[in-house]
C-alpha cells in the first residue's frame, strides 16, 4: 500500500490519502476537537464559561503539539488559512446583519452614551500608551491606532450570551450591557472599515499621489456598497419573503438568487485589484446594511450561525493554536509581560472610568456602572483573528502577539464572574419577598405571566388580564406563555437558531397545529393589548416548548428571568359542555405540582368553570361578582394582596369574606390542643400578620365605602367551615381563595384535608372545585412564594440602577 505523499503529475494538486497514518490523524484530530470541546463545556458549565474559552484551551494544546504541527505543515497550512479567512467572512457577515445601524441616526439613548464614552476614554488612554511599550518596528502608528481601536472595542455575540446563561438579561443591568455591547462593537467594527480605506495593513504604494488614489477607489466602493445594500436590497428581499411566507418550503431558485445576490453585495467591492479591501470587513459592512427582519435574513442568519458554532469556530482556536507556536514563546522576555499586564490594565480601566463618569452623568450607582465597564471589556473571535494575523504577517513577535490572545481570552474568562458578583449583591440587597404580590411596589409595574394550555384558555387569560390591570399605575406586563408539550412529532418539526446570539428565541416550530394554535391565541391577545396600549397594559407573548419532565423548569426560570410576581396557571381538568369538569391532563398536573414546588415567585391556580365564558371584563356595562375567601396564613395574605388589585378595576364587585374562629368558652378545650401541635409563638406572629395585612386592606378598601362589601363568618371546626363555603355556593363568578399554610392549617381545615381529591388546591379550593359545588363559579387558588431563610444585611432601597 502506497504510503508516500501523492501529488498528481498536473497542476501540483495535493489531496487527502486515509491510507496515511498522518492522514488518518488529521481527521481523529478534528473529532478529537469536537468532542473534548463538548465535555470540558459541560464541565465548565457552572463556572457560566461560553465555548470561546474551552475552545481555546483545547485549540492552544492540540496546535502546539508535535504531531499535528507536522500533519497540518506545508500546503495544509495554506489550506487551513483559507478555511479560516472564509469562516471569519461568514462570522462577520452574519454579526453585522444581527445589528440595526438605524439607531445611529437617532439621538443617543443611556446605553449609547456610555458605549460612546467608554470608547473614548479606552481609545485615548491605549492609543497614548502603546507607543511606549514597542509592540511593533513595523508602522508604529497604524499598529497604535489599530491596537487603541481593539481594546476600546466589545464582543457583542459574546457578552449577550455570557448574559443570557447567567439569566440577567432581563434586569436593567442587562439590558444596558446588552445595548451598550452592541453600540461598541458596531461603532468601533466601523471604525476598523473605515480606517483600513486610509490605513491599509498592505506594504504602502511609493508615490502619494498612487496612495491616494487607492483610498479614493476603495472609499468610492465601500459607499458604493453601503448606498447599494440600503436601497436594493430591501427591495429584493421584501419580494422574497412575499414569495416565500412562513410555513411554506422556500423554493430554490428564491433560495439560490438570495445567496448570490448577498455573495455579490459582499464581494464586489474586494473584486478591483487596485482596491486591495479587505473581504472580511466588506462581508461586515454589508451584513450591517442588509435588513435583519424577514423569513430569508433569519435563515441565512440561523444556517451560518449553526456552522460556525458547531464546525468553524473549534476549526479556528485550532488554527490560532497552530499560530501560536509555544515553542517559540520567550519566557525569559520582560517586555513581553510589561505588554501583557499594561494592555490588560490599559483596556480594564479605560472601559470602568469611562461607564463609570458616564454613569454618575446619568445617576446611576457606582458599583453598577463599574460591573458593567468590566463587562464591555469583553473581547471575541475578531479580535483573536486580528490578534494571530498580526503574528502570522510578522507584525509582532510570537511572545508579544501570543500575549495579546491572552489578555482578550481573560476578558472572557472573567466576565461570568462579574455577573455572578452582580447577581450575589442583588441577591443581598433586594428584599427576599421581591417576588410576590404582597411586597410589590405600588411605584412599579405588575408583572404576571399567565400560561395556556390552548385556545380554550383565551377567554379566561383576557378576563385575567382585565381585572389584574384594573386601571394600574405606572402599568402592567403580562407574558402569555403557551405551554406546549415536546413531543417526537413536533421535535422533527423543529428548526433550530430563531435569530442568532443575541435573540431570546431557540427554536422555530412548524408544525401546522401548533402554529395554528399559536396563531389563534397571539391574534386574541394582541388584540387586547392593542385595545390596552394606551392604558399601561403590555402583552408579550412566550413559549415553553418541553417535555412534561422538564417543563416546570422552564417555566419557572422563566419567571425567575421575566421578574415576575405571579405565576398564574390553568387547572389541569378541563371544562366539559354541562360545567363539570373533565378527567384532566396528567402531564400538565405533573407540572402544576413542581412548579408549586419549586416556582421562585408566588403562583395561582385557575379552575375554570366559567370565567372564561362570562361577559368581557372590558366591554361597557360588564360586571363580575368576585369573592375572596380570609382564613389566615401567607397565601390568604397574598390573595388578599390579589383581591386589592382586583378591586380598583370599576367592573368588579368585591365581596371579602372573613372566616374567624369562635372564640366561645365551650372550644377552648379544642384550641388549647391545637396550639399544642404547633408553636405558640408562631401561631401568635402569624395571627398578628394576618389582623395587620387585614386591618390595611380594611382601611383601604373597605372603610372608605367604596365597591368592596365585607362579611364574616364565625365558625368552630372544619364540619362548619364546609357548612359556610357550602351557603356561598352559586352566588359568586370568581372565588380567590389561598392554597394554604399557616393558619390557613388550624381547626378550621383540619379534616378537609382527609378527603381531598386535589391537594395542589389546598383544603378549601379542593372543596370549592368538587362536583358538589356550583358548575358556574370558578377558583383561583394562589400560594404566596415560599422562601428559605432570610438573608442577613438587606437593603430595602436597593436597584440595580
Amino acid at each position: 500500500m502506497n504510503t508516500t505523499t501523492t501529488k498528481s503529475v498536473c497542476g501540483d494538486k495535493w489531496y487527502l490519502n486515509l491510507d496515511k497514518p498522518e492522514e488518518a490523524l488529521k481527521v481523529l484530530g478534528f473529532i478529537a476537537i469536537f468532542v473534548i470541546r463538548t465535555l470540558l463545556h459541560h464541565i465548565m458549565k457552572p463556572l457560566g464559561q461560553p465555548y470561546l474559552t474551552t475552545d481555546f484551551a483545547i485549540g492552544l494544546i492540540l496546535g502546539n503539539l508535535p504531531k499535528f504541527r507536522e500533519a497540518f505543515s506545508g500546503p495544509y497550512s495554506a489550506t487551513l488559512n483559507n478555511i479560516i479567512e472564509f469562516g471569519m467572512i461568514c462570522h462577520m457577515f452574519v454579526m453585522g446583519l444581527e445589528m440595526n445601524p438605524s439607531v445611529l441616526l437617532k439621538p443617543p439613548t443611556k446605553d449609547a452614551f456610555i458605549a460612546y464614552t467608554s470608547i473614548l476614554t479606552t481609545f485615548v488612554l491605549a492609543f497614548f500608551t502603546t507607543p511606549f511599550l514597542h509592540y511593533t518596528k513595523t508602522a508604529p502608528f497604524i499598529f497604535s491606532l489599530a491596537l487603541a481601536l481593539m481594546a476600546s472595542s466589545t464582543s457583542s455575540p459574546i457578552l449577550t450570551r455570557v448574559i443570557s446563561n447567567l439569566k440577567i438579561r432581563k434586569s436593567d443591568l442587562g439590558k444596558l450591557a446588552s445595548a451598550a455591547g452592541v453600540h461598541t462593537d458596531m461603532i468601533s467594527t466601523l471604525f476598523y472599515c473605515i480606517g483600513f480605506i486610509f490605513f491599509p495593513t498592505e506594504k504602502p504604494l511609493a508615490l502619494p499621489l498612487h496612495r491616494f488614489f487607492r483610498a479614493l477607489l476603495m472609499f468610492c466602493l465601500f459607499l458604493a456598497q453601503v448606498t447599494f445594500t440600503s436601497i436594493v436590497s430591501p427591495i429584493f428581499l421584501n419580494w422574497v419573503n412575499n414569495e416565500n411566507p412562513e410555513g411554506k418550503p422556500l423554493k430554490g431558485s428564491h433560495l439560490v438568487m438570495s445567496l448570490a445576490f448577498v455573495v455579490l453585495i459582499c464581494s464586489f467591492p474586494t473584486w478591483p485589484p487596485e482596491s486591495m479591501y479587505n473581504p472580511i470587513l466588506s462581508a461586515f459592512t454589508a451584513g450591517l446594511f442588509l435588513p435583519n427582519k424577514g423569513r430569508m435574513s433569519k435563515w441565512i442568519i440561523n444556517k451560518i450561525n449553526y456552522l460556525l458554532s458547531t464546525v468553524f469556530y473549534p476549526i479556528f482556536f485550532f488554527w490560532v493554536g497552530f499560530i501560536i507556536h509555544m515553542r517559540n514563546f520567550d519566557i525569559e522576555d520582560k517586555m513581553a509581560y510589561a505588554r501583557f499586564f499594561a494592555l490588560l490594565a490599559t483596556v480594564i480601566l479605560g472601559k470602568v472610568i469611562g461607564a463609570v463618569l458616564c454613569g454618575v452623568i446619568l445617576g446611576y450607582h457606582i458599583p453598577e456602572t463599574a460591573s458593567l465597564g468590566l463587562l464591555l471589556t469583553t473581547k471575541g473571535h475578531f479580535h483573536v483573528y486580528l490578534a494571530a494575523l498580526a503574528i502570522r504577517t510578522n507584525r509582532v513577535k510570537n511572545t508579544t502577539g501570543a500575549m495579546m490572545i491572552f489578555v482578550i481570552v481573560l476578558t472572557v474568562v472573567y466576565s461570568p464572574f462579574v455577573v455572578m458578583d452582580i447577581i450575589k449583591r442583588a441577591r443581598k440587597r433586594v428584599p427576599v419577598h421581591i417576588m410576590a404580590l404582597q411586597w410589590l411596589d405600588p411605584t412599579t409595574e405588575l408583572r404576571v405571566l399567565i400560561g395556556l394550555h390552548g385556545p380554550h384558555n383565551i377567554g379566561s387569560t383576557l378576563n385575567l388580564m382585565e381585572i389584574c390591570h384594573g386601571g394600574r399605575e405606572p402599568g402592567s406586563i403580562f407574558y402569555a406563555t403557551d405551554m406546549v408539550e415536546l413531543t417526537d412529532e413536533i421535535a422533527a418539526t423543529l428548526k433550530k437558531g430563531g435569530g442568532g446570539a443575541q435573540s431570546s428565541e431557540a427554536v422555530t416550530i412548524t408544525d401546522r397545529a401548533v402554529t395554528e394554535m399559536r396563531e389563534g391565541i397571539t391574534a386574541a391577545v394582541n388584540g387586547y393589548g392593542e385595545l390596552r396600549s394606551g392604558q399601561g397594559v403590555t402583552v408579550r407573548r412566550m413559549l415553553a416548548l418541553s417535555t412534561f419532565m422538564t417543563m416546570a423548569h422552564d417555566v419557572c426560570g422563566l419567571a425567575d428571568e421575566l421578574m415576575v410576581s405571579i405565576i398564574i396557571l390553568p387547572f389541569h381538568k378541563s371544562r366539559n359542555p354541562d360545567g363539570t369538569l373533565d378527567a384532566g391532563h396528567a402531564g400538565f398536573r405533573h407540572v402544576n405540582r413542581k412548579i408549586l414546588k419549586n416556582a421562585p415567585c408566588s403562583i395561582g391556580i385557575l379552575v375554570d368553570r366559567s370565567f372564561g365564558q362570562t361577559e368581557e371584563a372590558w366591554r361597557p356595562g360588564a360586571s363580575m361578582d368576585i369573592a375572596i375567601i380570609f382564613i389566615g396564613g401567607g397565601d390568604c395574605r397574598e390573595a388578599l394582596a390579589f383581591a386589592a388589585q382586583v378591586a380598583r378595576h370599576p367592573a368588579v364587585k368585591l365581596s371579602v369574606i372573613r372566616f374567624l374562629e369562635d372564640k366561645s368558652t365551650q372550644n377552648a378545650q379544642k384550641r388549647s390542643s391545637i396550639l399544642n401541635r404547633a408553636s405558640v409563638v408562631e401561631q401568635e406572629e402569624e395571627m398578628k400578620l394576618d389582623d395587620e395585612c387585614f386591618a390595611e386592606f380594611y382601611e383601604r378598601y373597605i372603610a372608605g365605602g367604596g365597591r368592596v362589601s365585607y362579611m364574616e363568618k364565625h365558625v368552630t371546626n372544619s364540619s362548619e367551615t364546609f357548612t359556610a363555603l357550602k351557603s356561598l355556593d352559586g352566588a359568586y363568578g370568581l372565588v380567590i381563595v389561598g392554597r394554604g399554610g399557616g393558619r390557613a392549617s388550624s381547626g378550621l381545615t383540619t379534616g378537609l384535608n382527609d378527603w381531598q381529591q386535589c391537594p395542589e388546591l389546598g383544603p378549601i379550593g379542593d372543596v370549592l372545585s368538587g362536583s358538589d359545588f356550583s358548575h358556574n363559579t370558578s377558583m383561583l387558588i394562589i400560594q404566596q412564594q415560599r422562601t428559605r431563610g432570610q438573608l442577613e444585611g438587606l437593603h430595602d432601597d436597593f436597584t440595580i440602577l
